[in-house]
């Protein structure tokens, strides 16, 4: 395996009495994108300025390329301009009275390139983001999509090894986000640049992401690929906090089998933690079933409440251990009352 192209250890940010990230370490390949995921105040962001050079840590380590640039230890900290990364910050931070081809040049000019292979930098960015045709354009006259394609490529124009992204869609419309996270993964892999995106959206963490940290109150909870952070959490948070859940309390019967408040013995995923006192249960992995015969993690129960979102349906379910959430297609529509039999596979009962 290839050396990281960034590694974070024993990193700990203090504001006075106040530990915003505590002693958390990870490291990251070239050409990863891993995103930073979890609720306000969970010291995401001051992470992603740590590694930028924006925050002074109160101790660890943090290399770049094999370079470290920060350590408490060696008394080093590397200023940020000279740490070869690139930010795109959640406010574009666009110069309004320079034109689209000015943004962009500007981290060049700082940087005294000459001026034929600024412009020829300049062409090749714009092009990848598709805003060639604006390049004369006043950077006022353009939308927050369009501002946000130009504080990407101004980022990228001076070929950095490290990108960081700071919730760069979260001033967009739900349309254009959506879209806006297609256009930036593709960017990213044609570039293969290792980045590091923060976010507290989950569908953008688990739709972009080669892995995801899920982060709270400054530790890291799990780290992994999205599929085992969506199906595979670890604890009860990041159950919780990632994706639709049904936490259920209960307690481990025999192996293998959870007996629920309710007194319904349920089959789940093996485990290796001591004594689990919930089972998760992800809403979009529950079928509901007209006169269905009873069988194993089967139980009956009562449509309390339905909701149309469009995309799917979700149902507030009435059954022996209180109530449950399940999202169907909207093809699958059950009307309020009705008696259904609520079914799921073992594999996706994940003690905790």
């Amino acid at each position: 395996m290839t050396d990281p192209r960034i590694e974070v250890s024993g990193l700990i940010v203090r504001y006075n009495d106040v530990v915003a990230v505590d002693n958390i370490g990870f490291a990251i390949q070239p050409g990863e994108l891993v995103t930073l995921l979890g609720p306000s105040g969970c010291g995401k962001t001051t992470t992603l300025r740590a590694i930028a050079g924006l925050e002074d840590p109160s101790a660890g380590t943090i290399r770049l390329n094999n370079e470290t640039v920060y350590s408490s230890a060696q008394r080093r900290n590397v200023p940020s301009e000279k740490r070869g990364l690139s930010m795109v910050f959640q406010s574009y931070a666009i110069w309004p009275h320079m034109t689209v081809s000015e943004n962009v040049a500007y981290g060049l000019n700082i940087r005294k390139l000459p001026r034929a292979e600024v412009e020829m930098n300049v062409r090749r960015v714009l092009d990848l983001v598709q805003m060639s045709n604006y390049a004369d354009r006043p950077a006022s006259k353009l939308s927050g999509g369009q501002q946000q394609r130009i504080a990407v490529a101004r980022a990228i124009a001076f070929s950095p090894t490290v990108l960081l992204f700071d919730e760069p869609l979260s001033n967009l419309d739900a349309k254009l986000r959506t879209e806006m996270r297609v256009e930036l993964r593709e960017l990213q892999r044609r570039l293969d640049i290792t980045s590091v995106y923060v976010t507290h959206d989950q569908e953008e963490a688990l739709a972009i992401s080669d892995r995801v940290i899920v982060m709270n109150h400054g530790k890291i909870e799990q780290i992994g690929s999205p599929e085992t952070i969506y199906n595979r959490p670890e604890s009860i948070f990041v159950a919780d906090f990632v994706g639709a859940a049904n936490l259920i309390k209960g307690s481990l019967k025999s192996p293998g089998i959870f007996e629920t408040i309710g007194g319904l013995h349920l089959k789940a995923a093996e485990t290796t933690k001591q004594n689990p006192t919930t089972l998760a249960l992800r809403s979009a992995y529950i079928t509901l079933q007209r006169d269905a015969d009873p069988g194993s993690n089967t139980a009956n129960g009562t449509i309390h409440r339905r909701m149309f979102h469009g995309d799917f349906i979700q149902y507030v379910v009435d059954w022996p251990a209180g109530q449950l959430i399940v999202r169907r297609p909207p093809t699958e529509m059950i009307e309020e009352g009705a008696n259904v039999t609520i079914a799921f596979a073992p594999e996706h009962c994940i003690l905790l």
